[in-house]
C-alpha cells in the first residue's frame, strides 16, 4: 500500500477515534499534537529512537507542569509503516492498530503509566 493510502487511512481512523471520546477527553487532547509519520523517515533524519516502535508520546502529559517553551509541546507519533508491517498488510488489521496506538499514546499523555494503560486493554 502507498504512503498516501496509509496516510489517508490512519488520519481517518485518527478523526473517528477522537469523535468518539468523551467530550472532556476530547477537549483535554487538544493540547496535544497527533502526528502520523513514517519510521524510515525518522530514521533517514538522524533521529535516535527505536525502529520498532508503533507510537511515541513525546512531552509533558497532562499530570506534569505546563512546558517552557512551545516547541515542548506534547505529540503523539503514529509509525505508519510500523503499524502497516505489523498488521501485516491487512487494511482492517492496520485500522484497528492506529486506533489502539492512538488510545494507547493518548493515555500516557493523560497522566497513565505503561502499567495503567495495560490495564485499560490498551497494550
Amino acid at each position: 500500500m502507498t504512503d498516501d493510502r496509509l496516510d489517508t487511512l490512519a488520519a481517518a481512523v485518527v478523526r473517528q477515534t477522537m469523535r468518539s471520546l468523551p467530550e472532556s477527553i476530547r477537549e483535554a487532547a487538544k493540547g496535544c499534537v497527533i502526528e502520523p509519520v513514517f519510521m524510515a523517515d525518522c530514521l533517514a533524519a538522524g533521529e535516535a529512537i527505536e525502529d520498532d516502535l508503533l507510537g511515541l508520546f513525546e512531552g509533558n502529559s497532562l499530570a506534569d507542569p505546563e512546558p517552557e517553551f512551545p516547541g515542548h509541546l506534547p505529540r503523539i507519533r503514529l509509525f505508519l509503516d510500523n503499524l502497516w508491517d505489523y498488521a501485516e498488510g491487512k487494511p482492517e488489521t492496520y485500522r484497528d492498530e492506529v486506533r489502539v496506538t492512538l488510545l494507547h499514546e493518548l493515555g500516557h499523555y493523560l497522566g497513565f503509566d505503561e502499567e495503567q494503560v495495560a490495564d485499560l486493554g490498551l497494550a
